[in-house]
């Protein structure tokens, strides 16, 4: 579902969004993003509205997911946790602008914030929606893969490789030692074991380029 949409579904003024929306494009075609760009969100809205769809959520709760979808990387500076803040900030603001009722700006500043670690209520399907779809490159082409793990170094640029070679391993074995990585069977269905094969191949590579890994 497009931003426009989303917001007069919610009751929001169309005008108003569509000036939002021209704020939100410029700031995910800032020039230090590499991964967390407009191609991103786009595809996070577009896995969030289809996992949406297959969990039987209503017409208001699908543009939930869809503004958070778009807003929930709409400030980012790899600042883990202060840019998701920044980030639900900025869609309350936009929300509450556009007349979106409170109710809706808590609810969709809320989805942001679930994003900071990736946690919520096993039955928040509106949540379950937009965290396994922002997973979903995980499970992409190994090629796709490769892209987003290259991209998210050069945003990540300040540290040096091998502090990033250290962090980066503590990531994927987290990751790896997840009992599943996805919330919901219809995203573990669809993504998990190339996720899986995904996250150990960069792993592998990895603790091959480390020269104290025996």
């Amino acid at each position: 579902m497009e931003w426009p949409t989303a917001i007069t579904r919610l009751g929001g003024d169309h005008q108003i969004a569509a000036v939002a929306w021209d704020d939100l494009q410029t700031r995910y075609a800032e020039p230090h993003r590499r991964y967390h760009d407009l191609r991103h969100v786009t595809a996070v809205a577009h896995d969030s509205g289809d996992l949406a769809v297959a969990f039987g959520l209503g017409s208001r709760e699908r543009a939930l997911v869809a503004v958070a979808a778009w807003t929930h990387d709409v400030v980012y500076d790899a600042r883990p946790g202060e840019d998701e803040r920044a980030s639900a900030a900025w869609t309350r603001d936009e929300l509450t602008n556009a007349g979106v009722p409170e109710a809706d700006v808590q609810r969709a500043e809320e989805l942001v914030l679930s994003t900071i670690h990736h946690s919520a209520p096993d039955d928040d399907l509106l949540a379950t929606a937009l965290l396994d779809a922002d997973l979903a490159i995980l499970g992409a082409t190994p090629e796709r893969y490769e892209e987003y793990a290259s991209g998210v170094r050069e945003e990540y640029s300040i540290y040096s490789d091998e502090d990033w070679r250290a962090g980066r391993v503590a990531v994927l074995e987290n990751l790896l030692a997840r009992p599943r990585l996805y919330r919901s069977d219809i995203a573990r269905a669809r993504w998990e074991s190339k996720a899986r094969a995904n996250l150990a191949h960069e792993l592998t590579r990895w603790r091959d380029a480390d020269p104290h890994h025996r």
